[in-house]
Formats: C-alpha cells, structure tokens, sequence
C-alpha cells in the first residue's frame, strides 16, 4: 500500500475523530478501505490520537473501545439577578474551554450561548440558573437551563395564543418578543439555524431543529419545570454567524432580518389536516412583518382549498409587498397552489 501523505494523514486523523462516536470498537474496520490502508496504519492513528489526549481507550487489545475525550468541561448554578451580564459569563467561564477551536464555531458558541442566558434573565423568572459546556474534538455542546415559567407557557400568556404549541410555531417564526424594547425576537431563530442541533425543552414540549437535513422533531415529554435549551456544533462546521444572518436577507434588501422560514408540520395537530381558513390566518399571523416566507411543506401531504385560497390568493393580494415562496411541496399541494393563484397576475404572485 503506498505511504499517505502529510495531507492524507491529517484528513484519515479527521475521519477517526468524526466517526469515531458511532465506531468506538470497530473505527480500523471502516477507515481501513476508506484509505486504502491497513488497519494497522488506522490503529497507529488512533495510539497517536490517544497519546495527544484527543482519545481515550479503555479495556483488553480484543474488547478495546476509543472514545472522544472530554477536552474542557463546566456545569455551574449560577444567580439570575438583574445585574447579570452574560457575556462576562462567557468571557470568564467558558470562553477558556475552547482552545484549538475553529474561530467561526467560537463565535456561533458565544452567540447561542449569551442570547440564551440573556433570555433566562429578561424573560424566564428564575432566580437560578445551570450552565454547561462540554468541548471534545468533533463538537461542542452548550446547556442552559432554568427553573422559571417555561418558554412555552410564557409566550401563550404574553400573545394570548392557544396553546403552548401554537407559541413554538410563532417563535420558529422569529420576531416574537414580549420586550420589544430590550429584544427583537431574533436569538432562537438565528441560533436554532447556526448549531448543527437545536433542541427546545420545556412543559410537555421538546422541540428540537436538525440543521444538516434542514428538519426538525417535536416530541412530547413528561412536564419539567423551566426550560432547557441544548445546542450542538460540530468543529469542522463551515458556518459564520454573518453568513446565516444573510440567508434570511431578502433579495433587493440592504441588511435586516426581512426572510422567514416557517416549518408548517408545526401548525398540525394530531389527527388534523390543513384545511381551514382560520388555520391558514394562524400560520400567516406577523408574516406581514417580512419580505419573504418560505413556507416548508415537509411532513404535510395534503392541504385543503380553503386554506390554500387564503395563503397563495387571499393573503398574497393584501399583502403584496410580502413574497411567499413554497417548498418541499408535494405535487398534490403544488397542484392546490396552482389552482388557488390561477387568476392572480405574476406581480400579485410576487413572481
């Protein structure tokens, strides 16, 4: 087998790494044909990988399991007073723990992790709260949990909205804030969209966002007290804040958070379809507020034509100014957009 060069060695030392989690036994058998190697040159790796304390290993030569090691850790309860500063927080307690961290994955990390905290001051009513952070090789995992009102509950109060779930549906929406002075609704939707994981807990409800698959899971679970937001990145992430900040830029606009991106399995419940004109008027509340909305129709099969004449025709005609842009539609739910816009003119489609 010919020798690898210095880059090759460094890309199969990546390929350990970032396999290594869901290969603990077995990452020779995988990396070897991968590389074109043996698996005695990918076990050299890992010795190398293990003396640099990038791995750990554990149990006899015939049962050996690699593992990631813990390169930095933290879980503190802290106070929540009005004083707090979040980015002193940063700064002081967990910015020390990501040495050797890709610049761009830092910043994401101080971003998610000071907009959360600030969230848990301002909004949650918790006098305490737990802050972790456990940095390894391949990710980065950030926790702030607190023990006050619940995000969910506290946007159904502060909206009046129906339920807790109607108010994960307007908070994936972004914008929404019940402090216009101090916030502009912008932290959740931004973080949920620069972490390779995003996942919301709190009352019945955990929300979590994929960014990778671009999808998300809503699950129930047993009532906890709070809120707990996870967010994961991985550290060969090629995202910037600023370029996910420009994604949601509308076309023809200088700066601003002007493009929304709207998952409509959110508005579903159990046993329901999309059919009604009040359940369309839902999903479009403070759409008025953007330039542009995508509207995903992954996981909808079917929409009624009720609610397709209110969205494509009804809405589009009194907002013209707001650009609705479909997509994961399937050919059935194409098929109801092209009949309720029918009669519309390109300028009152937004084409």
């Amino acid at each position: 087998m010919p020798r690898l060069t210095k880059a090759q060695n460094e890309e199969l030392d990546r390929y350990i790494i970032y396999n290594l989690e869901k290969h603990p036994v077995d990452i020779a058998r995988i990396a070897a044909p991968e590389f074109r190697v043996s698996r005695q040159t990918v076990f050299r790796h890992l010795q190398k990988l293990v003396r640099n304390g990038v791995v750990e290993a554990s149990g006899n030569t015939k049962a050996r399991r690699y593992e990631l090691k813990l390169l930095g850790g933290l879980s503190e309860t802290i106070q929540v007073t009005p004083g707090l500063e979040e980015h002193v927080v940063w700064r002081e307690r967990l910015l020390p723990l990501f040495v050797g961290v890709p610049s761009n994955v830092v910043e994401i990390c101080n971003y998610g992790f000071t907009e959360m905290l600030n969230n848990v001051k301002d909004h949650s009513g918790s006098s305490t709260a737990v802050i972790r952070a456990f940095i390894q090789a391949h990710r980065c995992t950030l926790i702030v949990e607190d023990f006050g009102i619940g995000i969910f509950k506290k946007l159904q109060a502060d909206f009046q909205l129906s339920d807790p779930r109607h108010a994960l549906l307007e908070l994936c929406k972004g914008k929404l804030t019940s402090d216009k002075g101090r916030h502009t609704g912008e932290g959740i939707f931004f973080s949920s969209r620069m972490f390779d994981k995003f996942v919301i807990s709190s009352d019945a409800l955990s929300f979590c966002r994929f960014n990778k698959a671009d999808d998300w899971l809503l699950t129930e679970q047993t009532t906890t007290p709070g809120t707990v937001i996870t967010m994961i990145i991985f550290t060969n992430s090629t995202q910037t804040p600023q370029g996910v900040y420009e994604k949601f830029t509308a076309e023809h606009d200088d700066y601003g958070f002007s493009k929304t991106h709207v998952p409509i399995q959110l508005s579903l419940y159990e046993g329901e379809k999309l059919v009604s004109r009040s359940q369309a008027k839902r999903l479009l509340a403070r759409i008025d507020r953007f330039k542009e909305a995508l509207l995903d129709f992954k996981g909808v099969e079917t929409i009624g034509q009720a609610f397709a004449d209110e969205v494509f025709r009804v809405f589009r005609v009194s907002h013209p100014n707001v650009k609705i842009i479909s997509i994961n539609a399937s050919q059935e739910i194409l098929l109801m957009v092209q009949r309720a816009t029918a009669g519309l003119s390109p300028e009152e489609i937004g084409t």
